[in-house]
C-alpha cells in the first residue's frame, strides 16, 4: 500500500532563483524564453506514457499567481510567512478534534471571506486562457483554493490539488454546502461579529488589495482565505451544524447512531458527535484523496513539458509532481518570484553548474501577470 500523500508546509530556507537562460532576467527576456518553451516541439528525450502525443504543456500553479488579485502568498516579499512570523496554519487534526479550534478558524474565515469572494482573476489567469485557445496547454494543476482558474478558463481541464473554498463538506456525511450560504448562517449566529465586519468595511480595511496596507489597519489576510485581527474574541464565535446530519444523524464508524445537537439559535453544540462542516480544502496534515493524486500524475504523464507558475513548490504534494516530470525527462519551466524548493535538482549537474544538456529548460523570476500576457503577444 502506498503511503498517504499529506499536505505538509515546508519551512526550510529557499535558494536564490536561478535564471535560465541568462537573457530571461527581464520581463521581455522571460517572455521570449517562455514563448520558445511553450511552442517548441515535443522533446526527443521524453520517457514514459503517451510519448507520441506530448506536444502540450501542463501548468502547475501556486499562490504567487494570485497576488496580483489582492491575495497574499506564503513566501513572497509580502507573504504570510515573512510578514507574520507567528502565523501557523490550522492542521486537519486540530480542526476535527477541537471545538475551540473550529471557532477560531470559522471566525477568521468569516472575516476573510468577503475579500476572497470579491477578488477576481488577474491578467496571469486570463493569459492562461489565451494560451489554452492556442492549444498550447493540456491542463492546469493548481495548489490554489481561490477558484480563479475555474473562473478565468473553464474550458481548460483544471485539477484543484488542494480543493477549493467555494464550498464546504461535512466530515461525516460528505454533503456539500455553498460557502456563500454558510456565510449568511454565520452572520445570523454572530451578530456582534457581523457588526465588527461592517466596521472593517466602513474603515476601508477590506478595500485595499495591498496586503501590507491591510496589516497597517490591523487586518491580516492569508492565502487560504482567512483573516487575523489581533485581539479578536474568537472564543465567542458560533457556527452551524451540517443540515443533512441535523435532520438525519449518520451512523458512526463504530456502528452507533451519531448525535447532532444545536443551541436555541441553531449553532452546533459540543455535545454533538457528528455534523461538523469543514472547508472543502486539503488542510495541512490532511491526506490528498487517492483519486486526486492519481489524476495529477496522469496530467503530468499526458503532457510534453511542465511550467510552474507562482509556486515555490514548498509542499511535497506539488514538488513530487515536478520530480515526476523530471524523471520522465520532460522540459521544465519555472516562472516564480524568488526561490523554489530544491530547484537546483531540476536544472544543475552534480557539480552545481547549469546542465548544458537541459537547454530546453527555462527559469524566470518575474511577475506572472506581466510575463504571461507578453508571451501571448509574441505567439500571436
Amino acid at each position: 500500500m502506498q503511503k498517504p500523500l499529506m499536505r505538509i508546509p515546508y519551512t526550510g530556507p529557499l535558494p536564490a532563483p536561478l535564471i535560465i537562460p541568462r537573457s530571461a532576467s527581464t520581463v521581455t527576456g522571460a517572455a521570449k524564453a517562455l514563448a520558445a518553451f511553450l511552442s517548441a516541439p515535443a522533446s526527443l528525450y521524453l520517457r514514459g506514457a503517451n510519448c507520441d502525443r506530448n506536444d502540450q504543456t501542463v501548468l502547475l500553479t501556486g499562490a504567487g499567481i494570485s497576488v496580483a488579485s489582492g491575495l497574499a502568498d506564503y513566501r513572497g516579499d509580502n507573504g504570510t510567512y515573512r510578514q507574520n512570523k507567528s502565523y501557523r496554519p490550522i492542521y486537519y487534526n486540530e480542526f476535527v478534534s477541537s471545538h475551540e479550534a473550529r471557532k477560531r478558524y470559522w471566525a477568521r474565515s468569516f472575516l476573510g471571506w468577503n475579500s476572497l469572494d470579491k477578488a477576481k482573476p488577474n491578467a496571469g489567469h486570463y493569459a492562461i486562457e489565451e494560451l489554452g485557445r492556442k492549444e498550447l496547454i493540456s491542463s492546469v494543476i493548481t495548489q490554489n483554493v481561490d477558484s480563479f482558474h475555474t473562473k478565468a478558463h473553464p474550458n481548460i481541464p483544471i485539477l484543484e490539488l488542494h480543493g477549493f473554498l467555494r464550498a464546504l463538506v461535512c466530515i461525516n456525511c460528505k454533503q456539500y454546502l455553498p460557502r456563500n450560504d454558510f456565510q449568511q448562517s454565520l452572520s445570523k449566529l454572530n451578530p456582534a461579529w457581523e457588526a465588527f465586519l461592517g466596521e472593517l468595511l466602513r474603515t476601508g480595511a477590506l478595500d485595499t488589495e495591498n496586503p501590507a496596507e491591510r496589516r497597517k489597519r490591523g487586518y491580516r489576510t492569508n492565502p487560504d482565505g482567512d483573516a487575523d485581527v489581533p485581539g479578536a474574541p474568537y472564543t465567542t464565535f458560533r457556527y452551524p451544524a451540517c443540515p443533512k446530519c441535523l435532520s438525519n444523524p449518520p451512523v458512526l464508524a463504530d456502528g452507533t447512531k451519531s448525535r447532532v445537537e444545536i443551541d436555541t439559535d441553531g449553532a452546533w453544540s459540543p455535545t454533538s458527535t457528528a455534523g461538523i462542516l469543514k472547508p472543502n480544502v486539503i488542510m495541512f496534515g490532511e491526506s490528498i484523496p487517492e483519486e486526486v493524486k492519481k489524476a495529477a500524475e496522469e496530467a503530468i504523464d499526458e503532457a510534453g513539458r511542465i511550467l510552474i507558475v507562482g509556486s515555490s513548490l514548498a509542499t511535497y504534494s506539488a514538488w513530487r509532481l515536478v520530480k515526476r516530470a523530471y524523471d520522465r525527462a520532460m522540459p521544465i519551466g519555472i516562472l516564480n518570484l524568488g526561490g523554489v524548493r530544491k530547484e537546483e535538482n531540476f536544472f544543475t549537474n552534480s557539480e552545481g553548474q547549469i546542465n548544458s544538456e537541459m537547454q530546453e529548460n527555462v527559469r524566470c523570476s518575474q511577475p506572472a501577470e506581466e510575463v504571461l500576457p507578453a508571451v501571448n503577444k509574441l505567439l500571436t
